[in-house]
């Protein structure tokens, strides 16, 4: 059963970065097409991006430009990198990965932009 931990978030000043990873046990990593979410207060979950098994990447267009997905199938980790960061960045951010039908979701970690 593949598991999945974040780690990275934090409060971080408007215009600043931060970089959230992701990293999964128990299963086969490198057939997992690879997502981030995220969910503000009071707001629907949304995505943010993501890195299918063979590494192409999407991005919502509110972050195109500012935030990168990468994976590494050695480590069996994701990363998001988030910059140029605004206060609407502020949200628990989900990873998530899939395979065919199956679907994991990490615990999430908070992310506030503020001064």
């Amino acid at each position: 059963q593949v598991q999945l931990v974040e780690s990275g978030g934090g409060l971080v000043q408007p215009g600043g970065s931060l970089r959230l990873s992701c990293a999964a046990s128990g299963g086969r990593f490198s057939l997992l097409d690879m997502g981030w979410y995220r969910q503000a207060p009071e707001k629907q979950r949304e995505l943010v991006g993501t890195v299918t098994s063979d590494s192409s990447t999407i991005y919502a267009d509110s972050v195109k430009g500012r935030f990168t997905i990468s994976r590494d199938n050695t480590k069996n980790t994701v990363s998001l990198q988030m910059n140029s960061l605004k206060p609407e960045d502020t949200a628990v951010y989900y990873c998530n990965g899939r395979f065919r039908s199956f679907e994991v979701w990490g615990q999430g970690t908070l992310v506030t932009v503020s001064s």
